[in-house]
């Protein structure tokens, strides 16, 4: 077997929140949204496209986020602009409990409590 990338990640939100999380994820965050195909546009959410990878949001009841360590990574050229950016939508910006001396990271949360690690681009 080889895996030749990653396609998509998704993360859910319940359906009060997915307006909220619309908004985070195509202004706060600035994600390209794309169509969905027509068999899923019926059942809410949005995907967004960044670079090779989609992001899908999805609509979930009774789902447990707050508080889970499940998380996507993003990276970012300027991670002391991307806190100012956070801070200045009203996003509460989490500091890394476990720092690593080469990866400088914070975290946040999406409306619906999804964790968000935000880390500088080495590459």
């Amino acid at each position: 077997m080889k895996i030749t990338a990653l396609g998509h990640v998704n993360v859910t939100v319940a359906p009060s929140l997915e307006a909220a999380a619309k908004y985070f994820y195509g202004t706060v965050m600035g994600l390209q949204e794309v169509p969905k195909p027509a068999e899923s546009s019926a059942r809410g959410g949005a995907w967004y496209q960044l670079d090779r990878v989609q992001l899908h949001l999805s609509r979930e009841e009774a789902i447990e986020n707050e508080g889970s360590k499940r998380h996507v990574c993003y990276l970012v050229e300027d991670l002391v602009e991307t806190e100012r950016h956070f801070r200045s939508c009203g996003v509460e910006v989490i500091a890394d409990s476990r720092p690593l001396p080469d990866l400088p990271r914070f975290y946040v949360r999406d409306p619906g409590g999804n964790l968000i690690e935000v880390a500088q681009d080495r590459r």
